[in-house]
C-alpha cells in the first residue's frame, strides 16, 4: 500500500487532553477539516475558535 500524505484518519480522531471530549468523532472530523481549508496563521486566529480548530490548526504548523 502507498504512503500518502496529508491527514492521516487515525490521528483525525485522536484526541488530546486538552480538546474537548463532547465532540463525537463525525463532529471532530469536519471541524479538523474545515481549520484545514480555513488554515489561518497563529497571530490571526481567534482564541474562541473551537478548541478542535486550534488543534488542527496548531498540527499543520508543525508540518510546514
Amino acid at each position: 500500500m502507498e504512503k500518502g500524505y496529508g491527514m492521516n484518519t487515525v490521528l483525525m480522531v485522536e484526541r488530546s487532553a486538552d480538546v474537548e471530549a463532547d465532540v463525537d468523532p463525525i463532529d471532530e472530523i469536519r471541524l479538523r477539516t474545515w481549520a484545514r481549508r480555513n488554515y489561518a496563521p497563529a497571530s490571526e486566529r481567534d482564541e474562541n475558535w473551537h478548541p478542535v480548530i486550534l488543534d488542527e490548526m496548531i498540527r499543520k504548523d508543525t508540518e510546514m
